[in-house]
């Protein structure tokens, strides 16, 4: 990894950066807008967003006037809950495009396994797959026994697994099963969500490598081999969270980050949501 272009190959041949920008929580509209131009202006080639962040229309145009060609972009979006289900997925993948004004997605999620619906939901992105209007299929918040419960009647293997990961939830079993499964994992609220930037073992490897406690952290994804899409609207944060091709970590300092796991949480758990 050399920079922000930088890929990771999907098991299907498909490119997929390494790094790109989250717009959970970001505002419909001038916000959303401006952050996406921004990252695309940085180098960023990855946009995540999902029907249910209410934000495609503002990504869509966002791409439109940031000038770069399609094809060098990387665009995920996701199924909501209340729309799994075959033909469901399949309308609500049609709204997704339509917002997007796009004339594909290059990643299309199942954003939580809703029990008895996500098998139905996987064969319709199965179909959106065959008919090229996605480029890649995963899943988002998936547990090793929802993989395992899904892979048994799928046809095609996920591509991606987008669950929450930081250095207080390293997930090591899951990477382990991802990684002997061909499922590249990825990191929504890497940061999580700002409650790690003060952590004292984190500060003094950032200091020690004289980057930001967000950089160490995004870099120790990096070298686990998961993506990373953290999420700024702010437009030196957005610079500052790619900014990590130019140092690594050593396997000391990897050990102590780590060491930093509790198994805890920002977000809910896959086995006991209730949205």
């Amino acid at each position: 990894m050399k920079s922000l272009q930088d890929t990771t190959t999907l098991h299907n041949g498909v490119k997929m950066p390494w790094v790109g920008l989250g717009v959970w929580r970001v505002n419909e509209g001038e916000e959303v807008v401006q952050s996406v131009k921004w990252a695309i202006e940085a180098g960023y080639r990855s946009i995540d967003t999902a029907a249910v962040y209410k934000n495609e229309e503002g990504v869509g145009k966002a791409i439109k006037e940031a000038g770069v060609p399609r094809e060098e972009l990387f665009i995920t979006t996701k199924v909501w809950n209340d729309d799994q289900g075959y033909e469901s997925t399949l309308s609500a993948f049609e709204e997704s495009l339509k917002k997007l004004d796009l004339d594909y997605v290059d990643l299309y999620l199942i954003h939580w396994p809703v029990k008895g619906k996500y098998k139905e939901t996987w064969r319709a992105l199965e179909k959106l797959y065959k008919d090229g209007r996605v480029k890649a299929i995963g899943v988002s918040n998936f547990h090793i026994h929802h993989l395992k419960d899904l892979m048994e009647d799928a046809e095609i293997v996920p591509m991606v697994n987008q669950v929450e990961t930081h250095p207080r939830l390293s997930q090591k079993e899951l990477l382990q099963f991802c990684k002997e499964n061909n499922i590249q994992m990825e990191a929504w609220s890497p940061l999580m969500q700002g409650e790690l930037l003060g952590d004292p073992t984190l500060v003094e490897i950032a200091n020690k490598y004289k980057k930001t406690p967000a950089q160490v952290i995004l870099r120790w994804d990096l070298q686990n081999g998961v993506v990373v899409i953290p999420k700024s609207v702010k437009e030196h944060r957005i610079k500052e969270n790619a900014d990590l091709f130019d140092f690594e970590l050593s396997r000391e300092d990897m050990k102590k980050i780590d060491g930093l796991n509790l198994n805890k949480r920002v977000g809910p758990d896959p086995d006991n949501f209730n949205f």
